[in-house]
Parts: structure tokens; C-alpha cells; sequence
């Protein structure tokens, strides 16, 4: 009881400040919507921006997904509950980082459930889908789309990146190794490659999880998150490629905690317009006056590149973005 009380005055906290940055009128503020959410993926339909995130909780408790849509990056719509375990019969528990694909008028929810530590127990990474962004989203398959230890990744923190020949592949992994995998066309598996393989390690130097992939001018951002989850040291590294497959040589780190806004920035995902060249960076951090592991709030700032391709290090705000 002593530990709900705590969280709910600590969400309290969170959701006054997120008020007062509101309040201005002028910019996006950071957090961008209140309450404690992590791991969040950015998303665009039909000229609205939407962003679904892990409802950052107690694992026994983390049981659902709420997602938030936006027409110009400062107001936010709540929607809640756009997937509920109770969908799924398979996932009991700390379903997270949800990521979210439109195809041929569907949209699919990729999600981790249950946590597994080995390939002996129920649970890993399984599909959903509904007809609008909004939900309600239904268990696809029946049972978990990945659910084996493949390479030593723990089938968690997936990933739906479509190429540009309109090909789609699930980049996901924890424990510190990456897979990337091609997705069969209906996502009710997988394809083997040209050597006869499924699931391909790409994991770069320092790679723990939560990776992300985007093209930028014809090359291929690989993204990810270092150090530990809780800590203050998580942050965002990545590499560039002339394929989705690399390899990839890690360039260096261009999210990290910074002493006057935030610690703990990391587990991001990107969009914009790569026609405009106009690039947003959608990430977790935790308040200076947090330190609970799931105190963590969902922000967003611009992501710039210089000359030679290569991403500035972001800086944090607590303004977030303009309309």
C-alpha cells in the first residue's frame, strides 16, 4: 500500500509538470503527455503522429498498452488501453516496447510479453492487429511470433523496419545480441535468407537493446541503447550501413543523461520526413528527482545530421518541439 501511495504522488509529480510545460502554449514540453511511460515508438498515419509507448510499471502490473496521437507534436490525445493482455491469452505479464506497421490497411503491433529467461517458458515476442492506429488491437497468431533464444537474444525490444523495396524484417533482441529477421508478407513468420538462414546476428559493439533502424539519403541508421535500463548511463549509440543487414561499425553515442535535465535517456525510435530532411527524436528519460527504475517519462526533440551524414549528439530539453 506504502509503495502505491508513493507512485501515485510521484505520477503526480510528473503530470504537474508536464501541465506547466503545457501551459506555454509554444512548444511541445517534456514530457510530452503525463504519466510514467518508456520505450517509445514514434509513428505517422495519414498526416497524424502517433506514439506508443510501455506502460512503465511493476512487470505484474505492466499489462496493457495506451498510445497517444497528435496532429501537430504539441497536443496530445490519450487512448486508452489499446491492447490488454486480456487479448492475449498467452501473455500474463510485463508486455513492452510496442512497435507498430500499416499494411494493406491493417496495422500490426509488435510486442514483448512474460520477460522468458529461457526457451523453456512461455512468452516472447508475439503480433497484434486491429483496422485503426487507435485499437482495439487483437492477438494476430495465437501464440508468440519468436519464442526461442536465437543467437543469445532474448526475444524482447523488436523492431518492423520496411526497405525500400517494400520488403519487412523484425530487427529486435536483449541480452546484448541484435537479430534481424525478413518477415513473411502476412508477419505470420519468417523467410530464410539466400543461405538458408532465418534469423541473422548484426549486433554492433556495445549493443545492448532497443534497436532502431531509419534511411537516411540512401544509407541505412542503425540505432540502439548501452548501458542499463535503470542507471543513469543508459543511452543512444549507432552505426550506418549500405544495408539493413551491415555490418555495422558503431560511430558513437548521440543521446545521453545530462546533468541539468535528465538521466537515464535512452530506448528511443525516430520519424520525420525524409523528403524535407526534418528528423525527431522520440526517447525515455527519468527526472532528476526520480530514481524508482520505472519512473521514466516519454520527450521528444529534433535530431540533426552535419554535412558528412553523421548525427549531431541531441540535446535534451524542457521544451521539447515546436507545432
Amino acid at each position: 500500500m506504502k509503495r502505491t501511495l508513493v507512485l501515485l504522488l510521484m505520477m503526480q509529480t510528473a503530470t504537474l509538470s508536464y501541465a506547466q510545460k503545457q501551459s506555454q502554449g509554444k512548444t511541445s514540453g517534456n514530457p510530452i503527455f503525463p504519466g510514467w511511460y518508456a520505450d517509445p515508438e514514434g509513428a505517422i498515419f495519414d498526416k497524424t503522429y502517433w506514439v506508443y509507448p510501455t506502460y512503465s510499471a511493476p512487470y505484474d502490473k505492466q499489462v496493457f498498452f495506451d498510445a497517444f496521437s497528435s496532429k501537430d507534436l504539441r497536443t496530445w490525445t490519450k487512448h486508452a488501453k489499446v491492447l490488454d493482455t486480456a487479448n492475449v491469452k498467452w501473455a500474463k505479464r510485463a508486455v513492452w516496447a510496442p512497435s507498430i506497421i500499416k499494411k494493406n490497411g491493417k496495422y500490426f503491433l509488435f510486442f514483448g510479453a512474460n520477460d522468458i529467461q529461457n526457451n523453456h517458458e512461455k512468452g516472447g515476442i508475439g503480433v497484434a492487429v486491429s483496422n485503426k492506429p487507435e485499437g482495439p488491437f487483437k492477438d494476430y497468431l495465437g501464440h508468440p511470433l519468436v519464442d526461442q533464444f536465437h543467437n543469445g537474444a532474448q526475444p524482447i525490444d523488436q523492431f518492423v523496419f520496411k526497405d525500400k523495396d517494400g520488403k519487412c524484417y523484425l530487427i529486435y533482441g536483449g541480452w546484448k545480441h541484435c537479430n534481424i529477421a525478413r518477415l513473411k508478407d502476412d508477419f505470420s513468420g519468417f523467410l530464410p535468407m539466400e543461405n538458408g538462414q532465418v534469423f541473422k546476428e548484426i549486433t554492433p559493439e556495445n549493443y545492448v537493446e532497443g534497436p532502431f533502424m531509419f534511411i537516411r539519403k540512401g544509407k541505412y541508421y542503425f540505432m540502439w541503447s548501452e548501458g542499463g535500463w535503470t542507471g543513469p548511463d543508459y543511452s543512444v549509440a549507432y552505426a550506418i550501413a549500405d544495408s539493413p543487414m551491415g555490418p555495422f561499425k558503431r560511430v558513437g553515442k548521440i543521446l545521453q543523461q545530462d546533468a541539468k535535465i535528465a538521466t537515464g535517456a535512452g530506448h528511443h525510435s525516430v520519424m520525420g520526413s525524409a523528403k524535407k530532411d526534418e528528423w525527431f527524436i522520440v526517447y525515455h528519460r527519468r527526472p532528476l528527482d526520480q530514481t524508482d527504475g520505472n519512473a521514466r517519462v516519454t520527450c521528444i526533440d529534433r535530431m540533426y545530421f552535419d554535412q558528412d551524414g553523421y548525427i549531431k549528439p541531441v540535446i535534451m530539453t524542457n521544451e521539447g518541439v515546436k507545432p
